[in-house]
Formats: structure tokens, sequence, C-alpha cells
């Protein structure tokens, strides 16, 4: 292996992964890509039914956990994060969400300069390879394969679609297109009936390129700065250490937990965090590791009327059968992630762009796979997904073993508890909608008890979940707090850059590993000094925003 390169990248996850493959297919680059996770050759990985075993197994996902969260009743709470080639694409839930157009407008009034949405739909539209084919909003020669699966074989989806309409609210073909908020059919990144992670999508292609090389098994110590310059990478494989350089830049893509903690164990952050974990400080940058963000959720469970739901298939024999037909035909209830219908809706009136998410299951279980209760049950993931809370991730000891601290400070804004209310009762009233009358029975959680705000808060401190998406921790922009300047450069360091959901500004109405692949996508353009058009499409927004929670009505173009 080569010792010199003009790119090292750190982390192969859903950003580096992109990056391997774009810096390398011009052959005029060499690159390293570093990962401390291994091979994602693992059926659990591969078969998209099995979604929850690799999120929740050490060999590849780091199982990190917070700090009692202050506002959750102090309890701590799972963070998992891939550790294996592909990263979190390879043990996520597949769900492709890119948000809504006004997200990435957002990043660019937060500093973001030339993130808007005009500046992004190109990159979406260049990595993804949508099952209907392009057009104005979606792309169809991509290396990323999104679908939505078993097309919704199960009637429970579209009974759900139907009471969204019903409850007055949109309906949407295609939320990833010209209108994100209303019901309709989700998308998943699945291909031919496997999953389709970055791995599989762009870092298996450029494996076979003389110009790439990928050491797994690395465990990045820190970045090696000469003065205000990266001059390379520090790493440990089974038990040695290496040193390895580069000729144009470093770039991690660590994930919005790794890459301020290796930036961090590089001397680069907050002088007085750096300092309580022994650290020497070389470049004061206090951003790093503040503005974390997350999305949480919790389970609507309603009993079911028919016997038609997953619950029916969770014992061994059930499950050997779903098994065995994916691994010899591909399809089958082993070929999705069973979320196949969604809604996104604003929580009130005043609200220009939905802050509220549905992911619908066909059934009533936990994130581990396990059932819920005895019987047949359905229920709809539902969180507030524009949260005002921050919190940060710290260094805690020189050791890069030693994982950091985690706190989120999740529900801490008064915002975000209003939301969640909002999640309560709006969705109560979606589930009692005449298209769920043949299938919706009693109301397992939060239970018809739970009425009052005091009782729907502490029922939310009590059982709400991340919903995996944590971002922000590096902010692009150019106030003082602001880690990555827009064209991805780490701040007063020559050579650095971050590239993964951690250069977030603020975090977009939905599952995060579209937007991740997208930001890659986009820096890798970056990096290279090119860059695509701009679009010119118009998305859409509801006609009477202002004034209404919902709107069953013709919608207008945004201005």
């Amino acid at each position: 292996m080569s010792h010199q390169y003009d790119y090292i990248i750190v982390g192969a996850g859903s950003a580096g992964c992109v990056l391997a493959n774009r810096l390398t297919e011009s052959g005029k680059h060499r690159v390293l890509l570093l990962e401390t996770g291994g091979s994602d050759r693992s059926i659990f990985i591969q078969m998209p039914t099995a979604l929850s075993i690799p999120m929740n197994t050490k060999k590849y996902a780091w199982q990190f956990e917070t700090e009692p969260e202050p506002f959750l009743d102090g309890r701590k709470m799972h963070c998992p994060r891939g550790k294996v080639l592909g990263g979190s694409s390879s043990i996520n839930g597949m769900v492709y969400v890119r948000g809504h157009a006004f997200d990435f407008d957002e990043w660019e009034q937060e500093g973001a300069i030339g993130w808007s949405y005009a500046n992004c739909l190109p990159y979406f539209k260049k990595s993804e390879q949508w099952a209907f084919g392009e057009d104005h909003y979606r792309g169809g020669e991509g290396p990323l394969a999104t679908n939505n699966g078993n097309e919704m074989q199960n009637p429970l989806y579209r009974a759900f679609i139907d009471a969204g309409v019903e409850a007055g609210y949109l309906y949407t073909e295609d939320y990833n297109g010209q209108r994100q908020e209303g019901f309709g059919p989700m998308h998943m990144t699945v291909k031919n009936g496997l999953r389709w992670s970055t791995a599989n999508a762009y870092l298996k292609p450029a494996m076979t390129r003389n110009n790439l090389d990928v050491v797994t098994h690395a465990l990045v110590h820190h970045v090696i700065l000469q003065g205000k310059k990266a001059v390379g990478v520090m790493y440990e494989r089974h038990g040695e250490l290496h040193e390895v350089h580069v000729n144009a830049e470093v770039i991690l893509s660590a994930g919005p937990i790794g890459s301020p903690h290796i930036l961090q164990l590089s001397g680069i952050g907050e002088k007085e965090t750096l300092e309580r974990a022994g650290i020497e400080l070389k470049h004061s940058l206090p951003g790093v590791g503040q503005n974390l963000q997350d999305h949480l959720e919790f389970y609507f469970q309603f009993r079911c009327k028919k016997p038609i739901t997953l619950n029916g298939k969770l014992g061994l024999w059930d499950k050997f059968l779903i098994g065995a037909r994916w691994f010899f035909f591909k399809d089958g209830l082993g070929a999705t992630n069973h979320f196949e219908s969604c809604g996104f809706i604003r929580s009130k009136p005043g609200i220009a762009w939905p802050d509220m998410q549905y992911h619908f299951l066909p059934a009533a279980m936990r994130y581990d796979g396990r059932s819920a209760f005895d019987g047949h049950g359905l229920q709809v993931h539902i969180g507030h997904n524009k949260p005002k809370s921050r919190g940060w991730v710290k260094v805690t000891a020189s050791d890069p073993t030693i994982p950091p601290k985690i706190q989120f400070n999740y529900l801490e804004h008064e915002d975000d508890r209003e939301g969640f209310r909002a999640c309560v009762r709006l969705t109560r009233e979606i589930m009692k909608q005449p298209a769920m009358d043949a299938y919706c029975g009693s109301e397992i959680q939060p239970g018809e008890h739970i009425q009052s705000d005091e009782e729907i808060d502490q029922f939310v401190r009590r059982s709400v979940e991340s919903a995996y998406h944590p971002s922000c921790s590096c902010k692009m922009g150019t106030d003082p707090m602001a880690v990555v300047d827009p064209q991805t450069k780490v701040h007063g360091i020559e050579g650095l850059r971050v590239v993964d959901s951690s250069i977030f500004p603020t975090i977009p109405n939905g599952n995060l590993n579209a937007p991740t692949i997208m930001v890659a996508e986009r820096a890798a353009d970056l990096i290279l000094g090119k860059c695509l058009p701009e679009s010119s499409v118009i998305p859409e927004i509801a006609e009477n925003w202002q004034l209404e929670q919902r709107d069953n009505h013709p919608v207008r173009e945004i201005a």
C-alpha cells in the first residue's frame, strides 16, 4: 500500500463512500479510505427486513449512549452509529427522504451560502436511480437505487394514506418531488431485494480502481497538523500505529459523533473542553461538537381487527420461510423495510413547511424486532422534526478508544414539547377516520387515558426514542460557532474538510441518509473545482399555510 495520497477520507459511511467513488473516478487522484469497522457481507446487513439486527450489534455499530437527558426524566438514550463499510447506511432503516425544499434554503439563511434547494437538487438527482425514471425532481441514472419496496401490497398502507386525506390533508404521490406535504407511498434504498447502502452503490464499484486503497479495522487517533495545516492522519490497526501523509487534503467523514471527536482529539475545538480531556489546544474552534440535533419519535400502537399484520409472521417457522425466500429469490417480505407509506404535515398554522413526519408500519413491535404484545397490531411512528433544542459532543480523554460524552438536551425547548403534544392529538384524529374503521382497534399506546398536556408530556418523556438522526455538530457557515465554511473546509486549518451530516446547519424534516449523500456529492465537486448548474424548478407549499394547519386544497408555488 502506498503511504502518500492526494486525499485521505476518514470513515467509509454514507458520505465517505460517495467521496471515495467521486474523487477516484477520473483516475487522477490517489485516495485512501479508512474505516474502523469491517466487511458488510453479513446477511443481516444485506437483507432489508433484518434492519434491527446490525443496528443493535457491536460488530457493526458504535453503541453510543447519551448522558442522562435532563428533560427525559434522566434517561440515557441509545445512539448507534455505523461501524462497517457503508457506515450508518448499512445499519439504518433504508428510508429515503430528502427533506423539504425550505430546509435547504434555511441552510443558506444560516450562512451556508451556495447550499439552497436550487443548489442541492441537482446533486440529489445526480445520486439517484429512481424506479420510475428521471423527471424535474428525480434522478434516473445515479448509483443510489430508490423505490417503494413491495408496492404497498398490505391494504393497511393504503388505508393509512386514505385516512390522512379524509382528515383534510393533502395526498402527495412523491414527497421527494414537487410537494413534500401530505400522505403517500414511502421510498426506500433497496435494489433487487438488497439493502442499497453507499457501500453497495458507490464503494464497491470504486474498489476495482487501482487509485483507491480501502483499509478496514483502522481506528483514527488524530489528524496530523503542521502549524495550521493538516498533513496526514495517525491511525491504529491490529495494535500497530500507522502514520500516513497527504498531498492535498484530509477529509473527515466519520459522522456527527466521530467527526467532532476526531477534531477534538487533534487539538481542534473549544479550549476548556480540550483542557479537561488533557489535550493540547492547537486551534481554537468553539463550535466543534456544539449545535448537536436529532429527531425524536414515539410509536402510536393499535390493535388490528384483521389478522393481516406482520405480528403473525414473527414465529421461527415464518421467519425461516421469509429468509429462505429472500435468500433464493431476493423478494417477498425479506426485501422490504416495511415502511411503505408515510405522511408529512404541519403541527399548527403559521408554519410554512411540514415539521412532523409519519412512518407507518403494519405491525406493533419494537425497534429490536420483538413483538409489542400478543395478537395483531399496527403502529405509526410520529415525530416533531424541526427541534429547537441543541446539544453537544465532548471529548473526555486523549485516548481515542474512550467514547466522547454526548448530550442532546432533547425537549429542552418548549416549542419541541408543544410539537409532541400536537403529534398525539393530530394522530388520534387521523387514525379515527373512516378509512381505518375496518382495521384499527383499541389504542395500546399511549392509551386513551393520556389526554391533558401534563399527561402527554409525561408519556413523551418516558416513551420517546431517538429516530437515529444525529447531526449538525460541526455546522457549516461563517458565524463564530461555525466549524466549516460553505466549501466544507475547516475554518482556520488548511487541507482539512468535514463532509457528513455533522456539517448540516439545521436538521431537515426527514431521514438523513439522502441529504448526507447529497452533501457528499456536492462536496466532491467542490473539492474537484466544479459545480452543477442550479435548478430552476419551483416546489409547492400549501395555499393557506399562514391560517390553516391542514389544507386539502390546490397548492401554490414557492415564490
